[in-house]
């Protein structure tokens, strides 16, 4: 399997800033980190996110 340099990146980068468009980038990144967030917290059995979604 090959590893990703810094050209590689920066092509990938490209490529989605191409087809997503600069406005739609920071929405994606927003929904990329709550996918995570709740990722984890499933991983560690949290439960309460729904009560901690609602207070934002």
């Amino acid at each position: 399997m090959s590893r990703l340099g810094m050209p590689e990146i920066l092509v990938i980068a490209l490529v989605v800033l191409l087809l997503f468009g600069g406005k739609k980038i920071p929405e994606l990144m927003k929904g990329l980190g709550k996918g995570v967030k709740s990722f984890k917290d499933g991983m560690n059995g949290d439960t309460n996110t729904d009560s901690e979604e609602k207070k934002e």
